[in-house]
Order: structure tokens, then sequence, then C-alpha cells
């Protein structure tokens, strides 16, 4: 749909995309409607030809938010030359140096020479915490994106893609040309400025001709006399609230627990508020001791529940002795499992959550053996006297996944929505929390070329070139550039968190 001469286009049941033709209309418009957010707009997140406007539903139309946007002229755009500069010292050892190269028809020292004299700045942030989308109004290097995404790229890592140069700040997923690396600080949660590099900051790249480490971030400490010992995590466990809303603008994802259904549950049965942090614990087997007595409850993946040796019930509220040691799983059903504790996880905030985004690095550490961590007093109210609550547990078979239209269907074949939704899909082994890997039939594109980096969603289906989609999840990447055909529920994404490999999809259109 075109509305005031923006094409809108749709992006789940609370977003709107607006298509731009440039980066200047996209940083002028995010501009402007920055300086008159209505009631119930919740997130403003600009890209390279694209402003995403999330919003809640039930407080704000969406044909209100239509003519919001309609109405809304474009603040004027342009580089500031009083804004801060950052010089960025570079090793040139990138392993995709020489590739690169090739695609510009140019030597990798040519390439080198042409990155450093070029100025530039900081257009947007995105995909990570840190992770800076630079342009150069010289350059004009259209270096196009891996056709599949590595799985780790290394911390520090300086990368071209799409006319745009990026920064790593940790290790993570990307698809970006790898052309150096950089000690620099690019994000410090802890810091009042966490962020090295900001939307206008200018930035030099210095050459040199060693490595330097990159330093260690500070290890957060917690207060308060500890109230639970881990002594076997399984897996995987961590802390998870529920996130982070809003901050995708600085290239924060939503993060929290996977399954957030079944955290909101664990945390009203032993009367603590919704948003207090939980241990989200993979398969198991879990084990851990009370060090003071504390009301708990097990809610998600089913397994096995010992206190002591004598069995507990999950998804009630138990009592939990001090002295006492609580045993979980291994889970016979589902992925997940989520022990709360009467007024929650007392762990520090860190950029206005205690979840544990395992994508960005942000939050604590996963729990090892010997962890001890006091309890917080977010409480609700009293433990509810009810024993326990109606409760489906996730159960083997088949998940069904309901979607609603995301912003780039029409980059696909007309057949494609009948694949999606004919399938069969099942779980990849390329899944965890920051995207599950859907195998299956390959989904065909009809428009050929590179999808311009846009922001992404917790639920999107994104599709690589292979055709296969990955359901991005609570720890997925803000920016992305491969095309979203659809958008998962946010109902749908709870069970999908609770699918194992090989569990069949089917995926349902709604709305």
């Amino acid at each position: 749909m075109v509305t005031g001469g923006r094409r809108i286009l749709p992006y789940g049941a609370g977003g709107l995309l607006i298509e731009l033709d440039d980066l200047d209309a996209v940083l002028g418009l995010h501009a402007g409607l920055a300086a008159s957010v209505p009631g119930g707009v919740e997130e403003l997140v600009a890209a390279a030809r694209t402003v995403l406007v999330r919003f809640d539903p039930r407080r704000i139309p969406a044909q209100a938010v239509r003519a919001w946007i309609a109405a809304t002229d474009a603040a004027a755009s342009r580089t500031d030359p009083g804004a801060p500069e950052v010089t960025l010292p570079t090793v040139y050892d990138g392993i995709d140096l020489a590739a690169a190269g090739d695609w510009a028809g140019v030597s990798p020292a040519e390439l080198v020479e042409r990155h450093v004299r070029t100025p530039w700045r900081v257009a947007f942030t995105g995909f990570a915490p840190g992770f800076a989308y630079l342009v150069g109004e010289a350059w004009d290097l259209d270096i196009p994106r891996l056709d599949a995404p590595r799985t780790r790229v290394p911390a520090g890592a300086v990368a071209l893609a799409a006319g745009f140069t990026g920064t790593y700040p940790r290790s993570t997923p990307g698809g970006w040309r790898l052309i150096g690396t950089t000690p620099a600080p690019l994000f410090d949660p802890d810091a009042v400025a966490p962020a090295l590099l900001t939307a206008g900051t200018r930035v030099r790249f210095q050459p040199e001709r060693a490595r330097v480490a990159l330093p260690a971030p500070p290890a957060p400490a917690t207060s308060g006399a500890p109230a639970l010992r881990i002594d076997a995590p399984g897996p995987l466990a961590s802390i998870q609230d529920l996130g982070r809303p809003g901050a995708g603008a600085m290239g924060i994802a939503l993060s929290g627990a996977a399954d957030r259904r079944a955290a909101a549950l664990a945390n009203r049965l032993v009367g603590s508020v919704q948003t207090a942090a939980v241990i989200e614990i993979l398969l198991g087997p879990f084990r851990a001791t009370a060090l003071a007595d504390r009301w708990i409850a097990v809610t998600g993946g089913l397994g096995a529940m010992r206190i002591d040796g004598r069995a507990a019930d999950p998804h009630r509220a138990v009592f939990w002795p001090a002295g006492s040691v609580l045993e979980i799983g291994p889970l016979a059903t589902g992925l997940r499992a989520y022990l709360a504790v009467r007024g929650g996880i007392d762990v520090p905030r860190r950029a206005g959550s205690r979840a544990t985004d395992t994508l960005a690095g942000l939050g604590p550490a996963p729990l090892a053996a010997g962890d001890e961590m006091p309890t917080a007093a977010e409480i609700a109210g009293e433990v509810p006297p009810i024993d326990a609550v109606a409760w489906t547990a996730p159960a083997p078979g088949d998940v069904t996944v309901e979607v609603v239209p995301g912003p780039r269907a029409d980059w696909f074949a007309a057949d494609a929505g009948r694949t999606l939704f004919a399938g069969p899909w099942r779980v990849s082994a390329d899944a965890d929390r920051v995207g599950v890997r859907l195998e299956g039939p390959g989904l065909t594109r009809i428009r050929a070329g590179e999808l311009a980096s846009e922001a992404m969603v917790p639920g999107a289906l994104q599709v690589p070139p292979d055709g296969r989609p990955v359901v991005l999840g609570v720890d997925g990447p803000v920016t992305g550039g491969y095309p979203v055909i659809a958008v998962a529920t946010a109902e749908s994404l709870d069970r999908l968190a609770q699918a194992r490999p090989g569990t069949r999809v089917r995926i349902r259109p709604v709305g």
C-alpha cells in the first residue's frame, strides 16, 4: 500500500514497514516520526531503505498509524560536521579480503587503501548491540553478502556488504564479507554510553600491523545473601525475564524467556511480578541446592522433579526448604523448563533487563556449577492458594506455527505461499534462542539481488538464498538482509521454543 508517497508494508500483527527511496529519506522520515510519536506506538527502527513502526494494536489501530505516517513530514537529514569522530585501529586480515577485492575488481591492497581513505559516518545501528552500519559518500562498492551466513563471526570483525561497512561487537552469526579486525571496545553495557558508534558519528579506519587482544568484559557482581546454588546446570541454563522491549533502535534485541507464557505462569504461581527473572533450563538434567527457605514453581517442558529425592509436582507452587536439593529432568517432553523462585532471581540489570541475550552476549553469563545467587523482592502478592493450574505441557508430535503477512512476500514466486503452508517442515539441528532453521522444500524467489538491511522482529520468517526459512527467536538480530515472507504469532513462538530438532512443523496463515 502506498500512503503519502510512501510504500507501507505489513509486518506482523503490530508492525508496519515504510519503504523509501534512499537512506537520506529514511533518516529524514525517522526524525519526523520521532518528534510526534502517538500513544500506542512502541518503537521506531531505521534501516537502509526502511523505517519499522512497531505498535500495540490494542491501544492504537493500524489505520491510525498509517494516517500518522502519511501526515508526518520528513525532517532535514544532513551530516553534522560537529559530530564526534572515532578512529578505529584495524588489522586488515579478513578471510574475505581477496574475494571482496575480486567482486570490486581491485587488488586486496587497493581495496584496503580505498577503505582507509574514505570518510565514514554511522547511518544507523542494528543487528546486535554496538553493530553500526557505516556509509561513505565516496564509497560506491556494492559487495554482496555471503549466500549462507557463517554461524560465528569473530568479535571486532570489520566487514562489507551492500554498500555498508559494519563492525561486529562480539562473536555472532553473520553473512558480511570480513576484511579486517579492530580491538576497539564497540559495546559496553555497563558504560554510561554503551555503544562506541552511534548514529551520526564520523569514523576513520587506521591500518595496524598487529592484532591487539580485545579486553575481557568485567564480570557483573551480585549483592545480597545467596538463596540458591547451582550444582549442575545441564546443557544450558540462563537467567531470563521479559527482556528489553523497545530497544531495537539501539541494536538491542528483545531477548528474555523463549517461552514467555511458561515463564509468566511460573512467576504467577509463586506470587512474583510477571517481569521477575527466572531460570530457563534447556533439556536438563538440572540440580540446585536451596540456601534459604523459598517457594518455587517449575513450568514448561516436563521432566521428573524431585526435592531431596521425593517427587514434586510441576506447574504448582512448591516449598523448597533450606539445605534441600532440587532435581529436574532430563526433560521427557518439551525443550525448555522454567524455574521461578518467589521474588525473582537477583542479578544486575544490564541495558534495563536481567535477561541473557545469547547472540549479543548481553546480560549474565550462562549458569555454571557453583554459581550462587540471591533472590529479589519483586512480589505481586501472596503465593496463590490454588494448588495448581490447568496447563497443557509440550507434547511430542507436530507443532503448529500460525503466521501473519510479512513485508516481502512479493519477492517470492506465486506458489511460495502454497509451499510454505503445505510443507512438510521439520526443526533442524540449527535451532536455538537466536532462530530456528526449518528443513523442507525451498521457497522460490522471483526477485534477484540483495535486500538492503532492514528491521527484524521475533517470529520473522527470514528466507536466505537457499530458500529454507529461519524463524527468528527472541535473541534474533535486530536488522537483517534476507526477505521476510511471514511473521509467526507470539503464541506460536512459545510453542516453537519447545520444539526439539526433528519435530514436524505445520505453518498456518491467520488474519
